[in-house]
């Protein structure tokens, strides 16, 4: 990033050079979000994941079967920071895995989801 601001103001007039003044602005935005990482570092929290083994917790990975269509999936209930539904991470915070929390295999639950109301089967914990 400073090569880049070192190459913008060797262009000349600092008033007018766009080139410098985008990478000033993207020098602002990396600055952002670096403080945005560090306060996260700052703040994370390792948590172990909870339960008995016997009902859906946090950390924790189970076989859900969506009664409406027979769509499994497997989900892992993980932190809003690292959900990512593609990988079958569901954030904690969600509606769907809010609703699961705590539930054990064979149980039915009902969850609002923006679509509407949806019921998932807990078929079988993983881990």
């Amino acid at each position: 990033m400073g090569e880049r601001l070192l190459a913008a103001r060797s262009l000349g007039d600092l008033k007018e050079n766009a080139e410098y003044h985008i990478a000033k602005e993207d020098q602002a935005h990396l600055e952002t979000r670096i403080k945005r990482l560090r306060a996260r570092l700052r703040d994370a929290v390792v948590v172990e994941p909870a339960g008995d083994g016997d009902t859906f917790a946090f950390g924790g990975t189970a076989e859900v079967v969506e009664e409406d269509t027979g769509t499994t999936h497997t989900w892992t209930i993980v932190g809003p920071t690292e959900a990512d539904i593609s990988q079958g991470k569901l954030s904690a915070e969600s509606p769907v895995a809010s609703a699961l929390l705590g539930h054990a295999a064979g149980e039915v639950v009902e969850v609002e989801t923006p679509r509407g109301a949806r019921r998932y089967r807990i078929d079988k914990l993983v881990s």
